[in-house]
């Protein structure tokens, strides 16, 4: 399914906007296995040779991708079977979710019998950046792909997840695979754990869900994964719950039953999508940390503060430093390199004349204490005895080995800075909250590896 040699686009076309067209195209564009496009009416679809039926395709076939009405959807599936193709993906929609459950259950029944694995229908399919396997037709103009990563993104919901992969490709966050898995006739969210959970190039499974079709079995599959998995559910209030029932035919339920079986298998729940952003980009750039103990390293106090009541509200612990660091500390004071007036107890405001070499002593000291598991700098650039020095300070501490979570809140100059910072592998957060959920992020799933 996700490591195809050849894959066949059923219902692939030449008509400018159809489906079956963008899905040539994304492939087209980077996939070097084989594309077999098949459709009863062309002979040729964007320099490939067309195929009247998949049982045609001298070449076995890996994939096949199912754009088509949803009436004709299972003999097609029948076709794909005896044809010995054992991996479908079908995008069309126009099953449970619309009231079709018998059309759905059919498909079901043919997948049994050939023992083939079937994602859908009503998805957007599949993306492994690995090998360029990108079945997704929404226009890469419109809609960008992450580069490669450590994160697999499983969205139940195929717009989220297209919304999902333009964010993480502006913001450099890799992906191992991408799966809109929609109605789940056949491969369900546990099955998909499974299988992530075995997967050398992904690190973290990240979730968009409305409903799980097997309860018992997705709680038994996340309690045994060997990888962190996180989790937005949407559906929390009874209105929100009845939408999601009929978007991709969930078995939604009650918030409260969801909330308390994530808390019994490990699965972090994240509540909102800017908090799942925040952790994704903290996962994709960062180690994990060893524990919850916090330091901070600012150039503005009050910034340093409200860092400490996010870490507070978030069950996060504000670092007590060593007297070994202590001692460090005063003697930095002694040498000029940090001011009399500066607080070094944590939070560690060196003062808004802060250039990058106090930086980067201040972040030395505090990123050696051991009881000291993540840093937390506060970059407020307004000062102009910041300098871009700060840059390369900050990259030289990731040879410290733990997480670094950057703050930076400003304008189009602060803008400017953090997209360089960022492109030393560093995150940056434009608020304290939105940092302190990285880290908890961050914490949380170093608690469940």
């Amino acid at each position: 399914m996700f490591w195809p040699d050849n894959v066949a686009v059923i219902g692939a076309s030449n008509k400018e906007g159809k489906v079956g067209n963008a899905i040539m195209k994304s492939l087209k564009r980077k996939f070097k296995g084989g594309i077999f496009p098949v459709n009863i009416k062309e002979d040729q679809i964007l320099g490939f040779e067309v195929y009247k039926s998949v049982g045609d395709i001298e070449d076995e076939v890996d994939l096949a991708l199912i754009s088509l009405p949803a009436n004709i959807v299972p003999g097609i599936i029948e076709e794909c079977g005896k044809a010995d193709i054992k991996n479908v993906i079908v995008v069309s929609a126009g099953f449970s979710e619309a009231g079709r459950e018998d059309l759905e259950e059919y498909i079901k029944k043919i997948v049994d019998e050939y023992d083939m694995n079937l994602i859908g229908p009503n998805c957007l399919g599949i993306y492994n950046p690995w090998i360029e396997l990108d079945t997704i037709f929404n226009p890469p103009e419109r809609q960008a792909r992450p580069d490669p990563g450590s994160i697999a993104f499983l969205s139940q919901s195929g717009a989220f997840g297209a919304a999902i992969l333009d964010w993480f490709s502006e913001s450099n966050i890799g992906l191992s695979k991408f799966i809109s898995y929609g109605n789940r006739a056949d491969i369900d969210e546990a099955d998909l754990i499974y299988y992530i959970s075995e997967d050398e190039k992904t690190d973290y499974l990240i979730f968009y869900i409305e409903g799980v079709k097997d309860g018992r079995r997705f709680f038994e599959a996340a309690k045994k994964s060997k990888k962190p998995i996180l989790a937005i559910k949407s559906g929390r209030t009874e209105k929100g719950s009845s939408a999601a029932t009929s978007h991709t035919a969930s078995l939604a339920g009650k918030d409260g039953v969801y909330e308390g079986a994530f808390k019994q298998s490990d699965v972090i729940r994240l509540k909102t999508l800017r908090e799942m952003f925040n952790v994704a980009k903290a996962l994709s750039f960062q180690p994990l940390p060893e524990g919850r103990n916090i330091g901070i390293v600012t150039n503005g106090g009050g910034v340093g503060v409200m860092s400490t009541d996010s870490l507070i509200d978030k069950g996060l612990e504000l670092a007590v430093f060593s007297d070994q660091t202590k001692n460090k500390f005063t003697e930095a004071v002694e040498e000029g390199i940090i001011p009399d007036h500066a607080t070094v107890k944590n939070p560690v405001d060196i003062v808004g004349d802060a250039s990058s070499e106090r930086y980067k002593r201040a972040m030395e000291i505090t990123l050696e204490d051991d009881n000291v598991d993540v840093l937390i700098v506060v970059c407020l650039f307004q000062s102009p005895a910041l300098d871009e020095g700060i840059i390369e300070k900050l990259n030289m501490m990731q040879e410290k080995g733990k997480p670094i979570i950057t703050i930076a809140s400003g304008g189009e100059y602060t803008h400017e800075m953090a997209d360089k910072i960022e492109k030393k592998g560093l995150p940056v957060y434009q608020t304290p909250e939105d940092a302190v959920q990285a880290v908890n992020g961050l914490c949380r799933s170093a608690e469940q590896v």
